[in-house]
Protein backbone atom coordinates (compact mmCIF):
# COMPACT_ATOMS: atom_id res chain seq x y z
CA UNK A 1 0.00 0.00 0.00
CA UNK A 2 1.45 3.28 -0.97
CA UNK A 3 0.78 6.52 1.12
CA UNK A 4 0.65 9.14 -1.42
CA UNK A 5 -1.02 9.09 -4.51
CA UNK A 6 -0.78 11.09 -7.98
CA UNK A 7 -2.13 14.52 -7.18
CA UNK A 8 -0.55 14.53 -4.07
CA UNK A 9 1.37 17.81 -2.44
CA UNK A 10 4.36 16.39 -0.81
CA UNK A 11 8.04 17.96 1.03
CA UNK A 12 10.72 16.54 0.38
CA UNK A 13 12.10 15.95 4.19
CA UNK A 14 15.27 18.50 5.48
CA UNK A 15 17.53 15.68 6.41
CA UNK A 16 21.32 15.71 6.01
CA UNK A 17 21.72 11.93 7.06
CA UNK A 18 24.96 10.64 7.79
CA UNK A 19 26.03 8.37 4.81
CA UNK A 20 24.73 7.08 1.93
CA UNK A 21 21.51 9.18 0.53
CA UNK A 22 19.46 9.35 -2.53
CA UNK A 23 17.75 11.96 -1.74
CA UNK A 24 19.14 14.95 -3.41
CA UNK A 25 20.54 18.11 -1.59
CA UNK A 26 18.79 20.58 -3.76
CA UNK A 27 15.02 18.98 -3.28
CA UNK A 28 15.73 18.92 0.69
CA UNK A 29 12.66 21.07 2.28
CA UNK A 30 10.63 21.49 -1.13
CA UNK A 31 7.00 21.37 -2.27
CA UNK A 32 6.74 19.12 -5.06
CA UNK A 33 3.21 17.34 -6.61
CA UNK A 34 3.23 13.45 -6.96
CA UNK A 35 2.69 12.72 -10.89
CA UNK A 36 2.56 8.51 -10.33
CA UNK A 37 3.61 5.37 -8.07
CA UNK A 38 6.84 4.00 -9.87
CA UNK A 39 6.33 1.05 -7.53
CA UNK A 40 8.39 -0.48 -4.93
CA UNK A 41 11.77 -0.62 -4.91
CA UNK A 42 14.90 -1.81 -2.19
CA UNK A 43 16.16 1.61 -0.13
CA UNK A 44 19.65 1.89 -1.43
CA UNK A 45 19.99 3.95 2.11
CA UNK A 46 20.03 0.70 3.88
CA UNK A 47 20.85 -1.72 1.25
CA UNK A 48 24.39 0.39 1.69
CA UNK A 49 24.69 -1.59 5.28
CA UNK A 50 23.05 -4.77 4.43
CA UNK A 51 19.29 -3.88 4.95
CA UNK A 52 16.89 -5.13 2.56
CA UNK A 53 13.89 -3.08 2.83
CA UNK A 54 11.28 -2.23 0.08
CA UNK A 55 9.38 1.04 -0.44
CA UNK A 56 7.26 2.45 -2.86
CA UNK A 57 9.16 5.14 -5.55
CA UNK A 58 7.27 7.93 -6.68
CA UNK A 59 7.37 10.15 -9.19
CA UNK A 60 7.85 14.07 -7.75
CA UNK A 61 7.89 17.16 -10.06
CA UNK A 62 9.22 20.38 -8.52
CA UNK A 63 9.01 23.59 -10.04
CA UNK A 64 12.52 24.67 -11.29
CA UNK A 65 11.82 27.98 -9.62
CA UNK A 66 10.97 26.77 -6.54
CA UNK A 67 14.28 24.80 -6.27
CA UNK A 68 16.41 27.11 -7.97
CA UNK A 69 14.68 30.89 -7.54
CA UNK A 70 14.53 31.19 -11.53
CA UNK A 71 13.21 28.44 -14.32
CA UNK A 72 9.42 28.01 -16.02
CA UNK A 73 10.44 24.22 -16.53
CA UNK A 74 9.55 21.63 -13.77
CA UNK A 75 12.26 19.01 -12.27
CA UNK A 76 11.00 15.08 -11.93
CA UNK A 77 12.89 13.30 -9.60
CA UNK A 78 12.38 9.50 -8.14
CA UNK A 79 12.18 9.84 -4.59
CA UNK A 80 11.42 6.96 -1.84
CA UNK A 81 8.42 7.23 0.30
CA UNK A 82 10.94 8.03 3.70
CA UNK A 83 11.90 11.19 2.03
CA UNK A 84 8.38 12.68 1.81
CA UNK A 85 5.93 14.03 4.34
CA UNK A 86 2.70 15.27 3.34
CA UNK A 87 2.66 19.06 2.09
CA UNK A 88 0.53 21.78 3.69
Amino acid sequence: MTRFAAGARVRARAADPDGHTRLPRYASGHIGEVLEVRGTWQLPDEAVRGVCRAEPVYAVRFPASGLWGSGSHSVIIDMWESYLEEAP
